[in-house]
């Protein structure tokens, strides 16, 4: 399983699927990551965390533990 961890600067990767529960998933959700949304990795800071995303035609810092909630291709 790929998770947006994973991902590479400069990779457009695909949402397959959200993990986590409740208000985690909820907040990720909300935050337009959604099933089958396209992401493009811009930056990734230097010790890992956070990863700076562009989801939705809009620019995103996600933590490194949320980014291991979801399933990318």
């Amino acid at each position: 399983m790929k998770t947006l961890k994973d991902a590479r600067v400069g990779d457009t990767i695909t949402v397959v699927k959200l993990h986590g529960e409740g208000a985690v998933r909820r907040r990720i959700m909300d935050m337009g990551i959604t099933k089958n949304v396209e992401i493009f990795v811009r930056k990734v800071a230097p010790l890992g965390d956070p990863i700076e995303i562009n989801v939705r035609g809009y620019e995103l810092s996600l933590r490194k533990t949320d980014a291991e909630m979801i399933e990318v291709r």
